[in-house]
């Protein structure tokens, strides 16, 4: 129920970056429908009635920064009309109890199935090549304390 943007390029104001209405987590959910444009989105009476209570924020980042916001925050950028890319990744987690109760292009909560740890090294094992392990041992940067766990393991 959240959502981590992290810049691949320069957001600015100009090249359209991400604005949010500060605090409108706190307004609660917000159902989105279909808009004009043929966006999903949510409600523009309503999100113009909170631009008059909240303050917008434009966030400007750099590459390499990362910005978490709430799944209620309402949020949107411009369109980049700049020469500049404008490029994020946006990493969304919801909780299983938050499962969606209407199709929709999100994918429904599947539950993991949790393997035992017995059952994680048999499947390395099955692509295990013992001379690549020994090659990745030598090197001055793998810990002591490796080689001992992974002889134990593989009795290399």
């Amino acid at each position: 129920m959240a959502t981590v943007m992290i810049a691949l390029d320069k957001c600015t104001k100009e090249n359209g970056c991400l604005q949010v209405l500060a605090g409108s987590n706190k307004l609660g959910r917000v159902d989105h429908a279909l808009l004009e444009s043929g966006q999903v989105g949510v409600d523009l009476k309503r999100v113009e009635e909170a631009k008059k209570h909240l303050k917008l924020v434009y966030c400007e980042m750099d590459p390499g920064d990362a910005l978490f916001f709430h799944c209620n925050t309402l949020h949107r950028s411009d369109k980049n009309n700049s020469p500049n890319r404008r490029w994020t990744l946006l990493c969304c987690y919801n909780a299983a109890r938050n499962d969606t109760f209407i199709d929709h292009h999100h994918p429904k909560y599947t539950p993991l199935k949790k393997l035992s740890n017995n059952e994680i090294i048999k499947a390395g094992n099955k692509f295990l090549v013992v001379k690549d392990v020994d090659t990745f041992l030598k090197r001055l940067t793998a810990p002591p304390e490796l080689s001992k766990k992974v002889g134990k393991l593989y009795n290399t």
